[in-house]
């Protein structure tokens, strides 16, 4: 499944984060001509890797205490 971007606003919270410069103008570039905002297309980038990521256990970090 390819990441499409679509239009759509949620009940939301502010959240800082800070980006590296040169991820920025990609992610500028890439939404310049869609009707979409930058926090809008970061919002869909984090649903679509959380639907996608592997969630094996051998992926996962242990924590030991």
């Amino acid at each position: 499944m390819t990441f499409q971007i679509k239009p759509n606003k949620k009940e939301s919270e502010n959240k800082t984060i800070r980006f590296p410069i040169s991820l920025i103008e990609q992610i500028d570039d890439a939404i310049k001509d869609i009707d979409i905002s930058f926090s809008g297309f970061v919002i869909q980038a984090c649903e679509y890797a959380l639907e996608n990521m592997d969630t094996t256990k051998s992926n996962k970090k242990i924590d030991n205490k």
